[in-house]
Order: structure tokens, then C-alpha cells, then sequence
């Protein structure tokens, strides 16, 4: 069975998608980049149909830090292969990062080999799990991604580290399209003021160890005020500092965050941490929270330092920017506001959504195609 892509007038059918994910929904890249688009795509006419790679339990284990089960994985490989072969059925194929991680590029070449239409995303620097790599078979890899690159009609990036990546490669086309939150969820919750000032941090077992950063300003801030770090989604310990740490769902995730005084993202400063897209800072400004961050990567472009947040490196800022706001309620407040206002001139599905729609006609080639299927 030959790998076709489809060709003719579409006239008013919808556009057809088939995303091709990395995870489901327990997965925050593929839940916020893929899932969360396809009511609001649907309503203006694209049709998407979602298949993940990996089953949750793998997402499960990792986060568990289990030994990942190889057979299912493969399992998992062997369940992709039909979906490929029914590409012809789609006018465009939205791939997450890559179709077989840890395997060289084969079959996105298929893809171009047959004039197959992809668009390939990326809200991570995940080229650098190979040119990094000290493992033999993964820096083997070192140049694979950039193929994916390459070859796709669309790079949409989460930032622009990751877009100067995929210009570097000769990309025929590069976007940057933030991570983004759906404004029907989030919301600005008026809070009482009391004690302890609540400074909180989202994340998971995986990205708890930058807590770290942070944790000598904390340490020093909780001599001077009643403070409390929430963490929602990990387990963290430090002493002398009043911790409580929750778990994350996608239920209660916003109720969470609204009842946090401050929001924080601590990171190194790193090839893997520039390619972030400053997720949970969205989070936190779309519901109001002033935010603390380092200056690392894209933070940096959503952070308007002394406007809706502080930008700090090193734990004498880190003190100081964390001292200014636990003692003005209304700086908190300010800036909180002013935070809300960039995420919904910016960072929400009701203002991504539609962009997102015109690049995928355009790349489709609907409306413009005349026998050219490249």
C-alpha cells in the first residue's frame, strides 16, 4: 500500500488533520500544542483526528521513575505504522516532534518521498536528546531532526531558540506559535489576605530539581515572613521551609494556581532549558499571579521585568524580587492584572486558534493546489 497524499477540490469540506502525538492527555506537550486546539479548530472548519504514540502508562512510569516497559513501546511503534499508510486520507499530517523517537528518520522521508504534507511542532529542544547525547546510538542521531525539519512544508515553534534551530536546517517555512491556555478555563480569583504568603511552583517529578535554584532565597525570605512554597505535581523537601506539596490533575490545575500569592520558575541555564516555552508562567499570569522567573530563554519575552513579574538570577535578586511582592499586596496586584492582559492579547487559544487554521490551509496547498502535491 503506497503512501499517497490526497489530491483534488476540496470545496466546503473541512480541512482534514491527522495529528500525529507523541502522548494523550496525560501529557502536558501533547494535551496543551494538540488537544486542547481540536474543539476550536473543529469550529472553524478543520478536522483533526488525534493518535498518540504511547499509551498513558508510559507517561505513568516515567513520572513514577519506573524502568519503561520496551515491549510495550515497541507494541506502540508497530500500532503507528497503519496510521501512516492512511495519510492519503488527510490533507495534512501534524506531527509531535517526530514519528519514532530513537529511531533514525525513515519514515518522514517516506512521507516527502510520496508528497506527503507534514507539519512538524516543537515546545521543546528536543534535537538536543541527540546532539547532546553521550550515548553512541542516540548522537548517531545527532543530525535527524533537522531532516524532520527540513523536509516538513511547517516547523511550528513554542520559541524562538527553536525556531532559529529550524531556520538553520533550511525549513521551507518556520513559525512561532507560544504554548498557550484556553481563557474559558482560567480565571482571576480575588484573593483574602492572609498568612502564609503562598509562593508555588507546577511542574512534575521530572522538573522539580530546578526548585533548587530558587530554594536558598526561600530558605532567606522564610527568616523575614510566614511563607509557604505550594509545589502541585512533585515531591519536594527542604528544611526550613514550610512546604506542602500536592498533586497535579488536569480537574483542579487551575483552582490550584489561583489560590497560589506568587508563581515561580526557577531554571538553569542550559541548551535543553532555553528551548522551554514558559508554560506555567502563562498558567499563572492567566490567572493573575505576579511570577518570579530566571531570565533563561523565552522567559525572558513573557516576563516584563518590573511590569508583570521580576526577572532574577542569583539569590540576592531572587530575595529581593520575592520581598517586593510578599510585602505590597497591591504590586501583587498590579501585576498580576498586567499579566492577565498580555495572556489574552497573546497567549490564548481564542487569539492562536485561528492562526493556527490559516497556516494549515496555506501548507495543505487547499485552494491553491493544481496538480502539485509537494
Amino acid at each position: 500500500m503506497a503512501l499517497v497524499a490526497a489530491v483534488g477540490d476540496q470545496g466546503d469540506d473541512p480541512l482534514r488533520v491527522l495529528a500525529l502525538t507523541r502522548y494523550g492527555r496525560k501529557g502536558a506537550s501533547s494535551r496543551m500544542r494538540f488537544e486542547q486546539f481540536i474543539p476550536a479548530l473543529a469550529e472553524l472548519g478543520v478536522d483533526v483526528e488525534i493518535v498518540p504514540l504511547l499509551r498513558d502508562e508510559y507517561i505513568e512510569r516515567l513520572y513514577s521513575r519506573r524502568p519503561k516497559a520496551v515491549w510495550q513501546i515497541l507494541g506502540d511503534y508497530l500500532r503507528r505504522l497503519p496510521w501512516l499508510f492512511q495519510a492519503r486520507r488527510f490533507d495534512l499530517l501534524w506531527i509531535e516532534k517526530e514519528l519514532f523517537p530513537e529511531l533514525p528518520a525513515w519514515f518522514e522521508r517516506l512521507l516527502t518521498l510520496f508528497n506527503i504534507r507534514y507539519v512538524v511542532d516543537y515546545d521543546d529542544a528536543i534535537f538536543h536528546n541527540y546532539d547532546l547525547s553521550a550515548n553512541p546510538w542516540r548522537h548517531m542521531l545527532r543530525y535527524k531532526i533537522d531532516g524532520v525539519m527540513r523536509n516538513s512544508k511547517l516547523v511550528v515553534c513554542g520559541n524562538a531558540y527553536l525556531a532559529d534551530r529550524a531556520k538553520a536546517t533550511g525549513a521551507t517555512r518556520v513559525e512561532i506559535i507560544p504554548t498557550v491556555i484556553d481563557l474559558d478555563r482560567y480565571s482571576v480569583k480575588m484573593k483574602s489576605l492572609s498568612e502564609p504568603l503562598v509562593i508555588g511552583w507546577v511542574g512534575s517529578a521530572a522538573t522539580v530539581k530546578y526548585l533548587d535554584i530558587a530554594l536558598p532565597a526561600l530558605q532567606l525570605l522564610a527568616k523575614e515572613y510566614p511563607v509557604q512554597l505550594r509545589v502541585v505535581g512533585a515531591d519536594f523537601t527542604a528544611p526550613g521551609l514550610d512546604i506542602d506539596c500536592r498533586p497535579w490533575s488536569e480537574q483542579d490545575e487551575v483552582q490550584q494556581i489561583q489560590a497560589f500569592d506568587i508563581g515561580i520558575m526557577p531554571l538553569a541555564d542550559s541548551p535543553w532549558e532555553r528551548g522551554k516555552c514558559g508554560y506555567k508562567l502563562i498558567q499563572y499570569m492567566a490567572c493573575g499571579i505576579p511570577v518570579v522567573a530566571s531570565p533563561i530563554g523565552v522567559n525572558e519575552e513573557i516576563v516584563e521585568h518590573d511590569a508583570s513579574g521580576y526577572l532574577a538570577s542569583g539569590t540576592n535578586a531572587w530575595v529581593d524580587a520575592l520581598r517586593n511582592l510578599a510585602v505590597d499586596p497591591d504590586l501583587r496586584y498590579q501585576f498580576g492584572m498586567r499579566g492577565r492582559k498580555l495572556v489574552e492579547d497573546s497567549y490564548c487559544l481564542q487569539v492562536v486558534t485561528p492562526r493556527m487554521r490559516s497556516l494549515f490551509e496555506e501548507v495543505s496547498g487547499l485552494g491553491s493546489r493544481s496538480g502539485d502535491t509537494k
